[in-house]
């Protein structure tokens, strides 16, 4: 490589270094899942809860609880849509699955409340998506026969994209 290529290479390189965004004191970049995972996690808890015969509906939310997306099943309950999102939002808020927190609120006297905190919602069915141990969306499944189905569906939309999540 010639003197002026190398020269020039690295001026680019350099410059594409320092235009990089650098935050501004005070601010905070946190990583959330992007709308194609989060899609692709609802369509495939949906579809999982079809094999089994379950018609669902499924909620993705962003870390910050906002739905990100939401895919319901052809002759799911109009409920579903409500429960998918509640049980998402609760475990975003909480960074931990609804089938565990109703078990910590059953358990637990100081933790009965839990139920109450407004937008929650303890059936099973509502896990975190995380990012190696970051929190970066949650997905809540509603409509199977109960919260360990809805559990195994939300799983199964999560492991469709663990791959590409750092997980």
């Amino acid at each position: 490589m010639s003197n002026s290529l190398l020269f020039v290479s690295l001026l680019l390189a350099n410059t594409a270094v320092s235009a990089a965004p650098t935050p501004a004191a005070g601010l905070k970049f946190e990583a959330t899942i992007s709308l194609a995972l989060a899609e692709e996690a609802a369509r495939e808890a949906v579809a999982n809860c079809a094999t089994k015969g379950y018609q669902v509906a499924a909620t993705v939310v962003d870390k910050a609880g906002d739905i990100k997306t939401l895919f319901r099943a052809d002759g799911a309950g109009p409920h579903t849509v409500d429960a998918s999102r509640r049980k998402a939002y609760t475990a975003a808020s909480a960074k931990n699955g609804t089938s565990a927190m109703l078990a910590t609120s059953q358990s637990n006297p100081t933790a009965q409340n839990l139920g109450d905190i407004d937008g929650f919602l303890l059936l099973g069915g509502g896990l975190p998506i995380r990012a190696g141990s970051i929190v970066i969306g949650a997905i809540g499944v509603g409509g199977a026969p109960g919260g360990p189905l809805d559990d195994q569906c939300a799983q199964a939309g999560i492991d469709k994209i663990k791959d590409r999540i750092g997980n």
